[in-house]
């Protein structure tokens, strides 16, 4: 075995469950190459087969997408790496446990609860995204675009199918789900390449020229959609992985890196995953939409479908419909067994098996309902939305705590179980932008990155008059 693989399976053996209350000792602290392989497998995923054919609906130029998903992901990679690489290393613990030290236990709770039950539907649109591989051989009706509820028995059984299958090996532990991604996800990455040779040979794309005219100027959205700009795509590609870079999240994994250096990392997942697997996917698309059905559902007013296994199936046979049930199997696989690490903190008293199960019929049952998968654009922006702005508490309680005069880790200096600070500043913050999205019709993702800023500065200026009613227990 090579020392990169060996690295990364250390990584992921740990990350399964040492360390969870303390900082990552020297010894066990990984080289770049280990987080390299962690980052290209898992941005190149069931999600890509999705959102790709989405940004069509959409009615993106080509200008719009082919740039600004450049800008967006390098602004993503950034943020990787100076603020969660940065403090990851500094510090060296897992986002719970950092954000308990600020926050208390109380808040991290229903931080869990909230992380677990977005994780379950994030899981539930992946299982869809295999129900619809899996579908094929059984000439199942596809969920359309529009498309909420289940549409047909033959539906409800294969995902339930599914679900279970998931869900039972998600449970069996980390190691179990982590050694199935490495083994899958070259064969996705793969598949995505292929998927996008082909798509370019069925649309006579024989020039650069060719290519961008694909695209070209835009269109109309499809029904049901919103008009995407350079704007739309540059902010959403950024704040798509929200919750994991400016949120925090990824804390628990590069507290195992040597140097913040290991953020760049980031950049091989991303501009495979959500550079050329989401424009591969999207070309599968763009063929699809020059059948004489897609013209049909078009010339009708409505939207055609975005389903992932009939339009891999198009591209490349059984290796598509297998591909993409891998994608979806091998995201929705690790996101359970991380609902259910969140629900546990909740319930410590259950085993991991049992929460991890339940954390999958949660999944499931969201999976049952295709919106999650066929409105992942909006779900994403939403996920992110409301989780990024807790990872501002830690941000700025590192970089500007000291210059406002505030004390760092106040929970856990003073034993507060509920920091109200924290609290006031995300709900203040929240509260306001999604008010300001709904009654204004504003984008969400163009409010990602104001709320963040706003959930920081709030919790500088609340933590002065909080801190100030309890005396802290040690200094």
């Amino acid at each position: 075995m090579s020392q990169y693989n060996q690295e990364e399976e250390t990584i992921e053996e740990i990350a399964g469950g040492e360390f969870e209350r303390q900082a990552v000792p020297q010894s066990r602290l990984q080289s770049w190459k280990a987080f390299l392989g962690m980052y290209a497998g898992e941005h190149a995923a069931g999600t890509e087969f999705v959102i790709g054919p989405l940004f069509l609906t959409t009615g993106v130029s080509a200008f719009d997408l082919i740039v600004g998903l450049l800008i967006g992901n390098l602004m993503a990679v950034l943020s990787w790496r100076f603020l969660t690489a940065e403090i990851g290393t500094k510090f060296r613990y897992t986002l719970y446990f950092h954000l308990e030290k600020i926050c208390g236990k109380r808040l991290v709770t229903a931080y869990n609860l909230a992380n677990g039950v977005l994780f379950c539907f994030l899981a539930g649109a992946m299982i869809t995204v295999s129900a619809t591989a899996v579908g094929i051989p059984f000439d199942m009706e596809m969920p359309k675009l529009t498309d909420t509820t289940p549409n047909s028995p033959t539906w409800v059984i294969i995902v339930i199918a599914i679900g279970a299958v998931i869900s039972i090996i998600a449970a069996k532990g980390y190691q179990t789900v982590a050694k199935a991604a490495n083994w899958m996800s070259p064969v996705i990455v793969l598949a995505f390449i292929a998927c996008g040779v082909v798509a370019l040979i069925q649309l006579d794309v024989h020039s650069f020229t060719d290519f961008w005219n694909i695209w070209g100027e835009g269109s109309e959205p499809f029904p049901g959609q919103i008009k995407y700009t350079f704007w739309h795509v540059v902010l959403w590609s950024w704040f798509a992985n929200a919750a994991m870079h400016i949120g925090m999240s990824d804390l628990s994994v590069f507290r195992f890196a040597k140097k913040p250096s290991a953020g760049w990392t980031t950049a091989g997942g991303i501009y495979i995953g959500h550079y050329v697997a989401w424009i591969s996917a999207a070309l599968l698309y763009a063929v699809y939409l020059k059948s004489p059905e897609a013209q049909a559902m078009l010339a009708g007013g409505e939207a055609p479908s975005v389903a992932p296994g009939p339009l891999a199936n198009n591209a490349i046979g059984i290796f598509g419909i297998i591909a993409v049930i891998l994608a979806g199997w091998t995201t929705a696989n690790p996101t359970i067994y991380r609902a259910g690490l969140a629900f546990q903190a909740i319930m410590p008293k259950v085993s991991t098996f049992w929460v991890t199960i339940l954390a999958g019929s949660v999944a499931t049952i969201a999976g049952l309902f295709p919106a999650f998968a066929m409105k992942l654009l909006g779900f994403v922006a939403l996920y992110g939305f409301i989780l990024a702005p807790i990872g501002a508490i830690i941000v700025f309680d590192h970089f500007f705590g000291k210059t406002a005069g505030i004390q760092p880790f106040y929970a856990e200096k003073t034993g507060v179980k509920f920091n109200w600070a924290v609290f006031g500043a995300w709900a203040l913050s929240f509260g306001v932008f999604y008010f300001i999205s709904v009654q204004y019709d504003v984008f969400l993702s163009f409010l990602t990155l104001p709320a963040w800023i706003s959930c920081g500065i709030l919790f500088l200026i609340f933590s002065k008059f909080y801190q100030t009613k309890t005396a802290p227990l040690s200094t």
